[in-house]
């Protein structure tokens, strides 16, 4: 989600009066309401994978007053473009992928070796037929709520008077995409020792891996974990000196907040999702067995990971907050 608001910047620069609505998970609208592009985001009635074909048929005969002129579907599933085929959306633009045809009008073929970033496909599809790309593809930028902010220092009982790096340790799609939670605890603590105070954020599905990273170490963090909504965490790390996060869905959130972050990845590769800043630092080391998208380690010693020690990602992080203090 945080990678679409590029498309809808897009669209924004080609026609400056476009209104854009997004359908979306119900979860992820917290972030639409962080995107000035965006007027509102509706949410799709449906759970994961569902295909709930009544509820929605009923959506989108409900969103036909809209008189929506195009609908751009981005996932490449046919579930995807029921909504806008049932709206009667007349124009209907996306990718070919499983078999829609009828359902996308405006069907773009997708070469993976010119669009090989998640960002570039998403944008092209808010261009005409092959057009080439905008030379630099406007980059995510999220909103903070500074009247949250306050409340949740309040609230939350945090301390500003300490810099604080945040930790986020989680990374939902699988174990091969965390880096090792006592690799974790030793960078951590040696914040703590030069006066950081280190934050712990993800959701309550990260409970796990946060855990393992305060039992790693004697120092004390500040365990936000599970404490926070989706939208806190965007002022959370607004409030950050910096952040230090596996290849994550947060990890596209303190991007799109501008905190310095180190960016550590495994499983995956920057290829083809980096963080979308120049205020990133990107650690892959591209060993022979990856990227290899898988949710655990078929090696099961996950070495992508484990090959970046926390002695090297220390000198990196120290040394991208002492430039960010510079600057």
């Amino acid at each position: 989600m945080v990678m679409a608001q590029s498309l809808f910047k897009v669209l924004h620069a080609r026609t400056p009066d476009t209104v854009v609505d997004v359908l979306a998970p119900a979860w992820s609208l917290p972030l639409l309401s962080r995107m000035d592009e965006v007027r509102r985001g509706i949410a799709l009635p449906t759970g994961h994978g569902e295909l709930a074909l009544p509820a929605r048929r009923e959506l989108g005969r409900a969103l036909r007053a809209e008189g929506y002129d195009q609908a751009i579907v981005l996932p490449r599933s046919l579930k995807a473009a029921l909504v806008p085929f049932f709206a009667r959306i007349p124009r209907r633009t996306g990718y070919r992928g499983e078999w829609r045809y009828g359902l996308i009008n405006d069907m773009r073929p997708l070469d993976k070796r010119v669009l090989h970033q998640t960002v570039q496909r998403f944008a092209a599809l808010g261009l005409p037929p092959e057009s080439p790309l905008p030379p630099p593809i406007p980059r995510p930028q999220l909103r903070v709520d500074h009247e949250n902010q306050a409340r949740l220092v309040r609230e939350l009982g945090l301390d500003l008077s300490r810099p604080a790096v945040a930790f986020m340790p989680g990374a939902e799609y699988g174990p091969a995409k965390r880096w090792p939670a006592i690799y974790y605890g030793d960078v951590g603590a040696r914040l703590v020792e030069q006066g950081y105070q280190v934050w712990l954020l993800g959701s309550a599905k990260d409970r796990e891996a946060v855990d393992w990273v305060m039992r790693s170490t004697r120092t004390e963090f500040v365990d936000l974990c599970g404490r926070t909504r989706l939208e806190d965490a965007i002022d959370l790390l607004g409030l950050a000196s910096a952040a230090l996060t596996n290849d994550s869905g947060l990890m596209h959130v303190a991007a799109a907040v501008g905190t310095p972050l180190v960016a550590i990845y495994g499983s995956s590769t920057p290829d083809y999702t980096p963080p979308l800043t120049e205020r990133a630092i990107v650690l892959y080391d591209r060993l022979s067995c990856s990227p290899c998208f898988k949710r655990t380690c078929p090696r099961r010693n996950t070495q992508c990971l484990t090959h970046i020690g926390p002695d090297r990602v220390w000198d990196v992080l120290s040394s991208l907050i002492s430039n960010e203090q510079v600057a």
